[in-house]
Parts: structure tokens; C-alpha cells; sequence
């Protein structure tokens, strides 16, 4: 089953689609199954050829296929920003300036959506600064805090 990823008027949806058997194919929907006949004036064929084109990996692969990934090293003691992923409202802060956090670490829960999203820390280090307090309204990119 082939994975794809589509976002339709902002809201994400991960899916899946089989292969094609006698003008039926199983396609999941964020996790709910469907059996969907296609229109049998639609050639199976053409799907099957487009399935079957090579296309090159946008990431250079390692043999085992991991994606290679080269991110600059930051220099000892340079700050790093944990900046905000989408737009929303903090709703909570789990550390506080001076605390020790490691890469990974959920820093804040951020309401978009009606939905609580938990953002994490790219880098590990110290919190030097926190950019934003518990019920402000932020901007996708903002500032949340700094880790040094």
C-alpha cells in the first residue's frame, strides 16, 4: 500500500491506497478503510504505469535507505530558538528559564484548531529565555524560548 501525505484547506490527511484489482482498490483514510470501485471507463492500466515510473528521492539515501541529512553543527554555547510550528495559544509551559532540557523534550502545549499540540525542543541545552507566557495568541514561526 502506497503512503501519501495531503493537506486540504489546512487540515492533514495520511493515505493510503492498494493496488487495483478488478476496478477495486482499498484506500485508508487517516485510518478508516474504504472499498472503492473505480469508473469503469478508467483504464487501470495508466495507474499501473504511472505507480511503476522511478522517481528520484528528494534526500540523497544511505545503502540501508535512511535519508541522509546534513545539518550544520552549532557552535559550543550558540543559542537556538524553539520557534512555534503553526499559528495558536500556548496553553501551558513545562520548563522555565534555567531548566536543563534535552533534544526532543516537550516544551509547551500550543491549542490550533481546537486541537493541543505539543512542541518540542530540536537542540538540548539550558532555557535562557522564555519569548511568550500561558494564553498568548501567536504566530506560526514566533519565538516560544531560547535554549543555549
Amino acid at each position: 500500500m502506497k503512503e501519501y501525505k495531503y493537506k486540504i484547506n489546512g487540515i492533514k490527511f495520511n493515505v493510503g491506497v492498494g493496488d487495483i484489482q478488478n476496478n477495486q482498490v482499498e484506500v485508508v483514510v487517516n485510518g478508516t478503510h474504504y472499498n472503492v470501485e473505480l469508473d469503469e471507463n478508467q483504464t487501470p492500466k495508466a495507474a499501473a504505469i504511472s505507480s511503476a515510473v522511478k522517481r528520484p528521492s528528494a534526500a540523497p539515501r544511505t545503502e540501508t535507505g535512511a535519508k541522509v541529512i546534513n545539518k550544520p553543527a552549532a557552535p559550543a554555547g550558540a543559542a537556538s530558538a524553539v520557534k512555534s510550528p503553526l499559528p495558536g495559544t500556548i496553553m501551558s509551559l513545562s520548563v522555565n528559564v534555567g531548566d536543563t532540557v534535552n533534544a526532543g523534550d516537550t516544551v509547551c502545549v500550543l491549542e490550533a484548531m481546537k486541537m493541543e499540540n505539543d512542541v518540542h525542543t530540536q537542540v538540548g541545552g539550558t532555557v535562557k529565555k522564555i519569548c511568550v507566557g500561558v494564553g498568548d495568541a501567536i504566530l506560526e514561526g514566533t519565538d516560544i524560548m531560547i535554549i543555549e
